[in-house]
């Protein structure tokens, strides 16, 4: 039964656009995890388009569940998570004009410094994901670097035009997670998931967790966070 990470960055986002102090992530964050989350999921860019450092400092002192840090390797990011210590730090790629990650991390090619990374962060008992796509060469680096978890990308599920599409690259989840559990990893799954498409990527053995962030903060303009929230958990349970 997979668990539920939900990212509260498009809380932050709405506050941005006005440049206000509403709404609070934080506070989000608190109903998030009474609705019945199992951990809250940020993301703190170099940029700070979104979430803020307080929001961050904040969120370690009141998030009671699990808190997972997404950020880029490096060195700032590391310092920073050095000093928060969230529960899970998930090292994604990332560009400066994206509107949102746009694929997985490249851990064949960067391999020597994330590994530097990972064994500073897990040094510290922080476990450490990999954010990746679908891919055994990538899922196999990722194993050999020292990771906990991957976290697999599935925007090409979620971006699938025909059902044919769409089952071809969730069988490619599946098998990709399988693999990486055979080689030590725990696996999660995110990106582009929504209440139409969840169900089947919930139903994959070997994925513990589910990390949804935009659909979940969407519905909750609509009908309440609370509401959103606990139809997400009864989707993916």
């Amino acid at each position: 039964m997979a668990r539920l990470g939900v990212n509260i960055d498009h809380v932050a986002t709405v506050r941005e656009a006005r440049k206000t102090v509403e709404p609070d992530p934080v506070a989000a964050a608190v109903l998030v995890e009474l609705a019945g989350a199992d951990g809250i999921v940020c993301h703190l860019r170099e940029d700070r388009r979104h979430i803020k450092d307080r929001d961050l400092k904040l969120l370690r002192q009141v998030v009671k569940t699990h808190l997972n840090l997404e950020m880029a390797a490096t060195e700032e990011m590391v310092n920073i998570a050095l000093q928060v210590l969230p529960d899970m730090v998930t090292i994604v790629p990332e560009k400066r004009q994206e509107l949102t990650t746009e694929g997985g991390l490249d851990v064949v090619t960067h391999g020597d410094y994330l590994q530097e990374v990972i064994s500073n962060l897990r040094a510290h008992n922080i476990v450490v994901s990999l954010f990746v796509d679908p891919d055994i060469h990538q899922i196999k680096a990722a194993a050999k670097v020292g990771a906990d978890f991957i976290e697999l990308h599935t925007g090409e599920y979620a971006n699938a035009e025909d059902e044919n599409k769409m089952m071809e690259e969730l069988e490619k989840l599946d098998t990709m997670a399988v693999a990486a559990s055979k080689l030590g990893l725990a696996v999660s799954a995110g990106h582009g998931l929504n209440y139409q498409n969840v169900v089947p990527v919930a139903q994959l053995d070997k994925i513990e967790e589910l990390n949804i962030g935009h659909s979940i903060i969407s519905r909750a303009v609509l009908v309440g966070l609370d509401r959103a929230v606990k139809e997400m958990v009864a989707l993916i349970r």
